[in-house]
């Protein structure tokens, strides 16, 4: 309820003009100051939280229950009814509430209407997500999914007695990350709205959701991924990492470290796929916990000089196909003259032996740290 007031009166203080939600019973929802021209069927509609039939038949013959956008209804002197604006809220296409202006004393310019209308899927996700929250009130199933994933105690037992998870289910974290470079308060819309819909799909396994700033979580209970779900779900591209199953809500938070690294990593390390599983990291799942300056002497030197990349591109290439100058000249379509003449470049540079195991290993291992720190972005290439 909390949200929904927040729009409600930030829209008013925008407008300067008092409004009124409802839900799609015509029940009293929220309400703005009311510092305005009234009627009397305003004064009735907070004072009793619910409009007269009589309103109610009169409003429907208008046309609300089937307008796709905002519709101006006439006034009813006989009811103590003013003219007034009112903008439909609807989620996927489902009639949630109504938005109501009186429109007198001036009335509404296009422009406000406009306004008006442009807040109406905020307000459509603030709507359902109260509806889905039963036993909870939103902000409180909010805070205590954000206590969960903080690993904070007693959260997961408010969610289990309230019957939001199962007591006995395993829990699986999944992390959708945005591609865009940068996250605003539209990015964080659209990630709500594909989590709430994903939500009424995944109804039996009774998910819980929560978005971020930069990132919007999905806890499952089961042992089941629904990767392409998240991804079908979003009407943004996302990359998906997913978390280790762990036995009980409780062990959600260390599935959603896992999740959001496996994320992080999937954006530095295309070729790894859209979704990416923690468990299936490989060795950048051991390189968390190495400091990312902490490479090969050599690879400085070729990290600090943009043309120097090609080299590491073919050094990386050469190593992740355990020294195969064979494979290595085929992947990158190269002559095998041409791969050794760059890899002794690379020994020269970092002045390293590619025959010595150990100095092979730091080398590939400080490769795969300095991408995961963004120092090394190698071109995206095809390959037969």
């Amino acid at each position: 309820m909390a949200d929904l007031q927040r729009i409600v009166d930030n829209l008013a203080a925008r407008l300067r003009r008092p409004l009124l939600l409802e839900d799609g019973r015509q029940r009293v929802v929220a309400y703005s100051e009311q510092d305005g021209q009234l009627d009397d069927i305003r004064r009735d509609s907070i004072l009793r939280r619910h409009t007269t039939p009589e309103v109610r038949a009169f409003l429907h013959s208008a046309g609300i229950h089937d307008t796709a956008g905002p519709l101006r209804t006439p006034g009813a002197a006989d009811l103590g009814l003013l003219p007034r604006v009112c903008v439909p809220v609807r989620h996927d296409g489902r009639l949630l509430g109504f938005l109501w202006f009186i429109d007198v004393a001036p009335a509404m310019t296009e422009a406000e209407v406009d306004v008006a209308a442009a807040a109406a899927p905020a307000l459509a996700l603030a709507l359902f997500h109260e509806s889905l929250a039963s036993a909870l009130t939103s902000h409180r199933e909010l805070e205590a999914i954000t206590g969960v994933l903080l690993g904070e105690d007693g959260a997961a037992r408010a969610l289990i007695e309230a019957g939001a998870f199962p007591q006995t289910a395993p829990v699986t974290v999944a992390v959708a990350k945005p591609t865009a470079a940068e996250t605003d308060e539209a990015l964080r819309l659209t990630l709500e709205r594909g989590l709430l819909a994903l939500r009424r799909r995944l109804a039996g396994h009774q998910p819980l959701h929560l978005v971020r700033y930069d990132h919007a979580v999905l806890l499952i209970a089961g042992t089941a991924t629904f990767s392409e779900e998240m991804h079908a779900a979003m009407d943004t591209p996302v990359l998906v990492g997913i978390g280790r199953s762990r036995p009980s809500l409780t062990g959600a938070a260390e599935s959603y470290t896992e999740a959001l690294h496996a994320a992080e990593v999937a954006a530095k390390v295309p070729e790894l796929g859209r979704s990416v599983e923690w468990a299936r990291l490989g060795v950048y799942r051991m390189l968390t916990r190495v400091p990312p300056d902490d490479l090969h002497p050599g690879l400085e030197r070729l990290l600090g000089d943009d043309q120097h990349l090609p080299l590491l591109e073919t050094l990386e290439i050469y190593l992740d196909l355990a020294g195969s100058a064979l494979e290595a000249s085929r992947r990158l379509r190269l002559h095998r003259t041409s791969l050794y003449y760059r890899l002794q470049r690379v020994e020269a540079l970092a002045e390293t032996d590619l025959t010595d195991g150990g100095e092979r290993l730091s080398l590939h291992l400080s490769l795969k740290l300095a991408r995961l720190s963004g120092r090394y972005r190698p071109r995206a290439q095809t390959f037969p």
